[in-house]
């Protein structure tokens, strides 16, 4: 897991960068704030703006140790560009991704340490987390929207730490994926996401600060997914 911009600082929307490779379509920045995608998270969208005009990003892709981004148009561009990252996307995915923890901590506890063996945030709205619960009762997990609530109603504050990834494994729960430990970085550590009260796992994704900042959530679907799991599908309360 690479040390992200987005991570040290995540309120940083709009950056000057410097182009230091180029090709039709893709350029690398001396920096970025951009979240690259990852852990079944989509990357950040937005766009890069020039004295002589402007272009879309529509994704981000990790080649022989650059971070490309990836444009709507085949340009090649040098020099000093303006970053400007979508802040609706980001905050949506934040919110998602802030509430497939608050879900995976309450089935967590409710189901004697249920690991995830899954995970997918869609630009839709919607995001859906897999759980490893064979012969658990779908109506309980149901149940869980209120208490869902509950948490983004208690404004729970959320940090981030790092850990040494020996450490973190010796944390029952921290490293909650059943099949997938998280790359540490380059110092050896994991970076931890922690809801105050509730939930400290390790992660990589974007989150907001605190419970508090996002809409309520609504449990959509909950499914079987084979003999073992169980797929629990969220989505965002409306306005």
């Amino acid at each position: 897991m690479a040390a992200y911009l987005c991570h040290d600082a995540p309120d940083l929307l709009t950056f000057e960068a410097g182009v230091t490779d180029s090709r039709p379509g893709a350029v690398v920045l001396d920096r970025s704030a951009f979240y690259p995608g990852g852990g079944g998270q989509p990357p950040d969208q937005g766009r890069l703006v020039w004295q002589d005009g402007a272009v879309q990003v529509t994704g981000l892709e990790q080649q022989g140790g650059k971070l490309w981004h990836l444009l709507s148009e085949p340009l090649e561009l040098s020099g000093a560009v303006e970053a400007q990252i979508d802040p609706d996307f980001r905050f949506l995915m934040q919110q998602l991704h802030t509430g497939l923890h608050i879900v995976n901590a309450l089935a967590f506890q409710a189901f004697d340490g249920a690991l995830v063996t899954g995970a997918n945030i869609s630009g839709d709205g919607t995001a859906r987390i897999d759980l490893d619960l064979p012969g658990a009762d779908n109506q309980r997990l149901r149940d869980m929207a209120a208490s869902m609530n509950d948490v983004v109603d208690q404004d729970l504050t959320i940090k981030t730490l790092n850990l040494p990834l020996a450490e973190a494994a010796q944390e029952r729960g921290t490293l909650r994926s059943k099949a997938v430990t998280p790359p540490p970085q380059s110092d050896g550590s994991v970076r931890i996401v922690e809801i105050a009260g509730l939930d400290r796992q390790a992660c990589g994704g974007t989150h907001l600060a605190s419970t508090g900042e996002s809409r309520h959530l609504r449990i959509l679907k909950v499914e079987n997914k084979g003999r073992h799991n169980r797929r629990v599908k969220i989505g965002l309360a409306e306005l």
